[in-house]
């Protein structure tokens, strides 16, 4: 996730220019990209959404070996049918299992294209619920920073404007509580609204 959502971005301009000669005015930076990877949350949730991925692959696996083998089974009924000592009693018997297994391969298709779609769309639901569970978060702990630090402004530096540079040309270190805001973030004990639990399979049965 090369970009987050900007937080608290508020143009310099529009600074009263007499709050800044008075020393009023308290401006922090907070990188957010940094904030995000470094959240032992999102390490969690990636690791989640790669199993839950993981196991769709092999279901879809699973399903595609069951669609291969059934397709093997329609190919050599046909060549049973082609075979001139064939007796017509026999040749009606496999011609009816053969109308019945393609009848059945094609319920497969559909099942296999329904599972891919399905599961596909989960997966994105589930790592953007995530995504946006585990940014409100860093979001709510720098906003009480802001509060208990008194801060007037405050400035996302990972965040490119609108013409592709960065919106923080300068800034000092020390104005920046990054690493603040992760310390919060990865303290042992801190509860969390961010929920880790799967999504829960709606996939067709076999």
């Amino acid at each position: 996730m090369k970009r987050l959502l900007s937080l608290l971005v508020s143009s310099a301009l529009l600074i009263p220019a007499a709050a800044f000669a008075q020393g009023t005015v308290k401006i922090g930076t907070v990188d957010m990209n940094r904030a995000f990877k470094e959240y032992t949350k999102t390490k969690d949730a990636e690791a989640k959404i790669n199993d839950a991925k993981n196991a769709a692959k092999k279901e879809y696996d699973d399903r595609a070996d069951s669609y291969k083998k059934a397709l093997d089974d329609i190919n050599n009924l046909n060549k049973q049918l082609d075979a001139p000592a064939l007796a017509p009693e026999a040749k009606t018997q496999k011609a009816k299992e053969r109308d019945d297994k393609i009848a059945n391969i094609k319920n497969m298709e559909r099942e296999i294209n329904e599972f891919r779609q399905t599961r596909e769309r989960r997966l994105q639901e589930q790592a953007m619920r995530m995504h946006e569970g585990i940014v409100k978060e860093i979001t709510d702990v720098v906003n009480e920073k802001v509060k208990a630090n008194g801060y007037d402004f405050v400035f996302d530096k990972s965040g490119p404007s609108l013409n592709g540079v960065p919106l923080l040309l300068y800034s000092k270190d020390s104005v920046d509580f990054t690493t603040d805001v992760i310390a919060t973030l990865n303290k042992p004990g801190r509860p969390s609204s961010v929920s880790l639990s799967p999504t829960a399979s709606a996939s067709p049965k076999k």
